[in-house]
């Protein structure tokens, strides 16, 4: 553990986090558009950070600690905007993202994570700790960064691996394509099967685990393979304007066109239950959590504390507090230029911001950032602010969706900072340092990555579309799209409310079960949120997802650390993790990069090489392949301290 008088705050680790902050809030805005994941970036921050420090004439462990805490508000920080603010383009409010408006609400809504995340620090980490594994996972690493050369090795090759493969892609070079798929009639049934050709999948399958890829692809077998044929079979003809679109088409467009208008609200169902399911399993704890952390902020007020334990004072916090809300209030006021209905709006963000931040800490204490289901935490916000904006608005207002999904914005952003702001703590309380420096160090990363995300997101909307189901190629935006099915349903929307109710039913039996598996002390689960996102995106994006996870389960066999502690789990799967972070980073930012030539030449083919160079399915399968057996070999392989 380092002394508290070791540097931290220095100059050259906050100009590398706020880096290394905005590049992975840029990959993982791509990443949650595309597949309905972000990933936590402390780890691959922590590795860089020990390298790039070492080249400088060496770090601090308490200099490194600082740079994975401010370049973590790059994964909290896109998940909290990607949720969400896509909603108002697909709803039709924004004809594109307003650079000020998503910086309000994103810059705003993460300092607000930080401030309600300060007084559930010492309950949470100090008094009665909660695991954070990934927050302990950092920890080890920074310990352990003795030796950072292997570590950026792993990550290097792997981002230029995922990079080169999506320049080859759809997408750029079109020598691969993005997915292999087939579908068929059979009688009046029609079947499909399909992967996607993704490195970056594969990667997020192998930090995910097994688990959750069993999960999530088993959602997705019942929207495919059962709901699909099922409702083509039995129900098509109750619609007649939906068979009108199917009749004359090929299975594979069929497929689409039916999960499009209607299988795919199945999982909307299982989302809104699941959602609502967390906030009622969690009542007890995230009371108790609530006032101790309440009580400890005021007895540690005055008290003379050690370095370790001083966070940022509270006088000053809720003189930011009022600073950072009275122009949300405006904000607000703006959209619906009524004081009586914008001063309950801010009222209602800053009570179910400081509820849902708790809620948000406590789950990453318990799952960790990447399983964190703030999305559920927004559809609860959503679903409350909505319910109290009927009474103020009227329930056929037509500003009514956008001021709920504005709440349920800021809200999204400040949980998932607070959640991921935990996480950092007790990295920081594992290694030495000073909590205050790290709550203003995640203040500036996420401040410094919503100033990116606007350009971000109309870069990405311009070059492929966002949660357009017409334009080929889309980025589905599972939770936007999500965000603006409910609120435009709440309000006098045309929602097809028989799927949205089958999918609750549906939810409703996957809780009952992991209740039981829970009951039993089962280590395998079924969280239901996992299963909704199956459920709601494409099948060709669980398949890679569920092959990592696969990939994850061999190394532990090959390490034979199958049912052991996870901690001693973590430590082998550590080069395997970094080697599928950088295939995510790399991807993720190449996509990036080829959008611009799209957009600047409105030209989606401007990168394509001639025909002959299209390889086709059997290549792309081929690729992916090679790419899963060095994300094994990687991960099985033994390697110096990572």
């Amino acid at each position: 553990m380092a002394s508290p008088a070791t540097p931290q705050l220095t100059v050259r680790a906050v100009l590398l986090a706020i880096v290394l902050a905005v590049i992975l809030s840029a990959a993982n805005a791509y990443l949650g558009l595309f597949a309905g994941l972000t990933i936590a970036t402390a780890i691959p921050a922590a590795v860089v950070s020990m390298g790039v420090l070492r080249l400088l004439g060496g770090g601090t462990i308490l200099e490194n600690n600082i740079v994975q805490t401010g370049a973590s508000a790059g994964s909290s920080i896109a998940a909290g905007v990607i949720f969400t603010i896509p909603a108002l383009v697909i709803m039709g409010f924004w004809p594109d993202f307003k650079y000020w408006w998503v910086l309000g609400i994103a810059g705003l809504g993460g300092l607000l994570g930080v401030l309600f995340s300060v007084p559930l620090r010492r309950s949470m980490i100090v008094e009665e700790p909660l695991p954070f594994p990934e927050g302990k996972a950092a920890a080890e690493v920074l310990k352990a960064g003795e030796n950072p050369g292997p570590g950026l090795k792993i990550l290097g090759l792997s981002a230029g691996i995922g990079a080169l493969v999506k320049l080859a892609a759809e997408s750029g070079l079109r020598m691969i394509p993005d997915n292999a798929a087939g579908a068929g009639f059979f009688g009046k049934y029609l079947g499909y099967m399909g992967t996607g050709l993704s490195p970056a999948l594969l990667g997020v399958g192998y930090i995910v685990g097994l688990n959750i890829g069993i999960v999530v692809l088993s959602g997705s077998i019942l929207a495919y393979n059962i709901a699909i044929p099922l409702y083509h079979a039995f129900f098509l003809h109750t619609d007649p304007a939906l068979a009108a679109d199917v009749a004359g088409k090929t299975a594979m467009e069929a497929a689409g066109i039916i999960r499009g208008a209607k299988i795919r609200y199945l999982g909307v169902g299982a989302m809104l239950i699941g959602g609502i399911w967390t906030l009622f399993s969690l009542r007890k704890s995230l009371l108790s959590g609530v006032k101790s952390g309440i009580a400890a902020a005021r007895k540690g007020a005055g008290a003379n504390l050690a370095e370790t334990e001083r966070d940022l004072p509270m006088k000053w916090m809720l003189i930011a507090l009022v600073l950072f809300v009275l122009p949300l209030l405006a904000l607000y006021q703006a959209i619906v230029g009524n004081w009586g209905v914008s001063i309950p709006m801010t009222i209602i963000m800053i009570v179910a911001g400081f509820l849902f931040v708790s809620v948000s800490a406590y789950l990453a204490g318990l799952v960790g950032s990447s399983n964190n289901p703030v999305s559920g935490i927004t559809i609860a916000t959503i679903l409350f602010a909505s319910v109290v904006l009927m009474l103020l608005l009227g329930s056929d207002s037509k500003i009514g969706a956008v001021a709920a999904i504005m709440i349920g914005a800021v809200v999204c952003c400040a949980a998932a900072v607070g959640g991921d702001n935990l996480q950092d703590l007790k990295a920081g309380y594992l290694v030495g340092a000073t909590p205050w420096k790290q709550q203003l160090m995640l203040g500036i990363g996420a401040f410094s990555c919503a100033l990116i995300m606007a350009p971000v997101l109309n870069l990405l909307a311009q070059a492929y579309g966002i949660g357009d189901p017409t334009r080929p190629g889309s980025l589905q935006a599972p939770q936007a799209t999500l965000m603006a099915s409910v609120a435009q349903g709440m309000f006098g929307g045309h929602l097809p409310w028989d799927m949205i109710i089958a999918g609750a039913v549906i939810g409703a039996v996957v809780i009952a079960i992991d209740s039981w598996l829970k009951a039993r002390g089962s280590h395998f689960r079924v969280p239901v949120l996992a299963a909704a996102i199956g459920i709601y995106l494409p099948l060709e994006l669980m398949v890679p997802i569920f092959l990592g996870g696969l990939l994850a389960y061999f190394v532990e066999r090959r390490h034979g650390v199958v049912g052991a502690d996870e901690s001693v789990r973590d430590r082998v799967h550590r080069p395997g993790v970094l080697f599928s972070a950088g295939l995510i980073t790399g991807e993720a930012l190449m996509g990036i990069l080829i959008a611009i030539p799209i957009v600047v030449s409105e030209r989606a083919d401007v990168l394509a090489l001639p025909e002959q160079f299209h390889f086709g399915q059997f290549v792309g399968l081929v690729v992916l392949a090679v790419v899963g057996w060095l994300i094994y070999r990687t991960g099985a392989k033994a390697h110096p301290q990572v």
